[in-house]
């Protein structure tokens, strides 16, 4: 069974992308945009862990994590644009097993939960993250892309790239939105990489099945587009 994380979290972006994130690697997620709501929350869904922002409207972070931790052992992640050393300290004495500030990358936000996870006796449930198309395998786990039963060399971030579009056919992904989900939260890079990218995934993608496709829809940015779905 899945494990649930809660995310307690106001800023409607950073909380869809975690979401994202997270039920990609086979985490059920539940969100609550405030710090009353969370508690509320907590108490209902019994998540095995909590991504808790600091700056909350209603309740701030510190306080939910001490309404959190007085009733319960659930590990709690803390979230902040704050860096100052009093401000960890603070949130580690408020009960507090780990903490991250933003701008933060997705691939931290996840080794550290299953750290978190592993240190509490709980062990991450890591689904496979594998997909299989007409004439096309993305292995995320082997970090292998077949194409027609042959295995082409390529590099990570195209593979992610490619995985990212593939997970969901047909949604289309603007350019700023794949580099904030593939390259990470606080990439500033300029949207022509996403270009060249793709640009390179076509080369070793175009003609191989017209089952799938890798589309540009103009003026927009690009999907992964299946027949039939």
């Amino acid at each position: 069974m899945a494990k649930t994380v809660l995310i307690v979290e106001d800023d409607n972006n950073i909380a869809d992308l975690l979401r994202l994130y997270l039920e990609k690697e086979g985490y059920e997620v539940s969100i609550a945009p405030d710090g009353l709501k969370g508690v509320k929350q907590f108490r209902e869904v019994q998540p095995a862990l909590v991504l808790l922002d600091v700056m909350l409207p209603g309740m701030d972070g510190w306080s939910v994590c001490r309404t959190i931790r007085a009733e319960s052992k659930t590990p709690i992640i803390m979230l902040t644009a704050k860096s100052e050393t009093e401000d960890k300290v603070q949130g580690l004495k408020a009960g507090a097993d780990d903490y991250i500030t933003k701008p933060f990358e997705m691939k931290e936000v996840l080794a550290r939960i299953e750290a978190v996870l592993r240190r509490s006796g709980i062990e991450p449930e890591k689904a496979s993250r594998k997909l299989v198309f007409d004439k096309l395998v993305i292995d995320m786990d082997a970090f292998e892309l077949t194409v027609d039963g042959k295995k082409i060399p390529t590099p990570p971030k195209e593979m992610e790239l490619l995985y990212h579009l593939a997970s969901t056919p047909n949604r289309v992904y603007t350019r700023n939105q794949l580099l904030d989900e593939v390259w990470g939260f606080d990439y500033f890079g300029d949207t022509r990489t996403v270009d060249v990218h793709v640009k390179r995934l076509r080369e070793k993608l175009e003609g191989v099945s017209d089952q799938w496709e890798l589309k540009t829809v103009w003026s927009v940015g690009y999907k992964f587009e299946v027949a039939g779905r």
